[in-house]
């Protein structure tokens, strides 16, 4: 299996790391776990920052439309 040659291709994986709404408040949270030694009672305000972070972006509702591949493929397709 793999790609044939000449095709476009993208790595999906390399456009993850543009954009990670809650990562300053995992961070924030898993510092605090680690200075408090796993102690989750002493990182109640942090714990809730990251909860409301999270649950905000659960509710965006976005349509998705694939991944970037299958419409590079479909324009490929149509190219031809």
């Amino acid at each position: 299996m793999g790609r044939k040659a000449g095709t476009l291709h993208i790595n999906p994986k390399k456009f993850g790391s543009l954009h990670k709404p809650c990562m300053k408040e995992m961070i924030t949270f898993l510092n605090c776990l680690a200075v408090n030694h796993s102690s989750d009672d002493k990182c109640v305000r942090q714990k809730e920052l990251l909860s409301a972070c999270m649950d905000s972006q659960t509710s965006n509702k976005r349509k998705s439309w694939g991944s970037i591949n299958y419409h590079l493929q479909r324009l490929n397709r149509g190219r031809k």
